[in-house]
């Protein structure tokens, strides 16, 4: 008896393995869903509003209820491994934010089709990668990594302020949607000055929360649509057929990258500040491998790539909570919200102008976490070059009214380069990385200088 209580405690919430008391379980559990709720769904809509024809809001509500499901599964994956794919480790996966801007981009020129198939085949592309991870992993340096968060969050600004505007509607702009986006980020900041311990991370939900009951009074969301898909459902199989583009799978395998090396930044975060030692490689093969595997199903589903999230990395460094149980029942919980309709239908609801003023401090906090990075890389003369020259060139290149600077290449370089800060900043920053001496320090230098003479 003794032995049962003491294998199933509270106190387990702070170790890997360990069984915890399910009504203790399930609060913590939800705590992590919570965290990266709102930040899985935004992708979506973000993504479904660019592209051309644009996706009703029935079909975005059933990608939404999608999401949600193969978030859930994703995450059961990585907390208890099928094969090689997973890391058995407490990472909770989402539709991620880094591929915003290019499959959005992509949905635009060739339709919402070309991202499925895009995706489809990036997602085996990163899950094979992620499989050989050992041989590769160890080009992309810490400084790449950085240097790329960084370059993510400058990609994303445009969009939060498109979203904060309205989005694509004719009322772009508007006062009401003005008032919206404002209301909802004053919201979000407030709750982030206020709000004490892990509440502080529902800072979002908060300022979501206040920002769709204001849109309710402005008369800016239909509340007759929430019901209309029944209240239980199952995830729909293959809601399109895929199309394949070469531009369009090039520009995603090279984002696959880019969030490769994000991942192995953030499994690596994980591991350090909630188990206190260094990271595995099979811990990082299977994180990858999840991550790509699991994202050619969320293809499958209609949906976006999934990946590892930043915010639960840092709740997990915050509380020390990291037992997988634990984490399990918010996964599981999210399966069951993946199965209800409404839910789907309330965020598909959800006014951009609102949802802009949710994301643009985070799109902000995610520039600011690269920035950050670089500065624990170090600010040597080696790190410094990678860093600005990527940036410099990343940012420049890819500008609205510098990127004609590409027309002299093919058009297939033109579709993955042109308009697409993160893939350039990655490919400049790998080569840098992997050309310039490992010895740049200008005291260095002026040292031989004086030997010399």
């Amino acid at each position: 008896m003794r032995g049962s209580t003491k294998e199933c405690s509270i106190s387990n919430i702070y170790k890997l393995d360990g069984r915890v008391p399910v009504s203790k379980a399930i609060p913590f559990g939800l705590q992590h869903i919570l965290a990266m709720f709102v930040s899985n769904l935004a992708p979506i809509t973000i993504i479904a509003g660019a592209a051309q024809p644009a996706l009703s809001q029935e079909q975005i509500a059933m990608l939404l209820q999608n999401a949600m499901f193969v978030a859930g599964i994703a995450t059961l994956i990585q907390l208890y491994p099928v094969w090689r794919i997973g890391s058995r480790l407490p990472i909770v996966m989402g539709v991620s934010f880094t591929f915003v801007t290019v499959l959005s981009t992509v949905a635009a020129g060739y339709g919402y089709p070309s991202v499925i198939g895009a995706v489809l085949i990036g997602g085996v592309f990163e899950g094979t990668l992620g499989l050989l991870a050992k041989y590769w992993r160890k080009i992309i340096s810490p400084i790449v990594s950085a240097t790329v968060v960084t370059a993510i969050g400058y990609s994303l600004f445009t969009v939060g302020t498109r979203s904060f505007g309205g989005g694509y509607a004719d009322d772009f702009g508007s006062i009401q949607n003005l008032i919206l986006g404002t209301v909802t980020l004053v919201t979000c900041l407030l709750w982030n000055i206020f709000a004490k311990g892990y509440l502080k991370q529902l800072s979002v939900l908060a300022g979501l929360t206040v920002g769709y009951i204001l849109a309710i009074f402005l008369h800016k969301v239909d509340l007759s649509l929430i019901m209309s898909g029944g209240f239980i459902s199952l995830p729909t199989l293959l809601p399109f057929k895929p199309e394949f583009h070469l531009g369009a799978i090039i520009s995603v395998c090279i984002i696959f990258l880019v969030s490769s090396a994000e991942t192995i930044g953030d499994t690596s975060a994980m591991v350090s500040g909630g188990l206190n030692r260094e990271i595995e490689g099979k811990e990082i093969s299977g994180s990858l491998a999840c991550d790509g595997y699991a994202s050619s199903v969320s293809a499958l589903f209609g949906c976006p790539p999934v990946t590892s999230f930043s915010q639960n990395v840092g709740l997990i460094a915050m509380t020390k909570v990291v037992n997988r149980f634990t984490i399990m029942t918010g996964a599981v919980c999210m399966i069951l919200a993946g199965l209800l309709p409404p839910v789907g239908n309330f965020f598909a609801s959800l006014p951009d102008a609102v949802l802009g003023g949710c994301t643009l401090m985070m799109f902000g906090t995610i520039m600011v976490s690269g920035v950050q990075m670089i500065a624990k890389c170090g600010f040597n003369q080696r790190n410094t070059t990678i860093a600005a020259l990527s940036l410099a060139i990343g940012i420049g290149f890819t500008s609205a009214s510098e990127n004609a600077i590409w027309s002299v290449f093919p058009k297939v370089v033109q579709t993955v380069f042109a308009e697409n800060v993160v893939a350039v900043v990655f490919v400049v920053s790998i080569i840098l990385s992997l050309i310039l001496p490992k010895d740049m320090d200008i005291k260095k230098v002026e040292e031989k200088n004086v030997d010399a003479e």
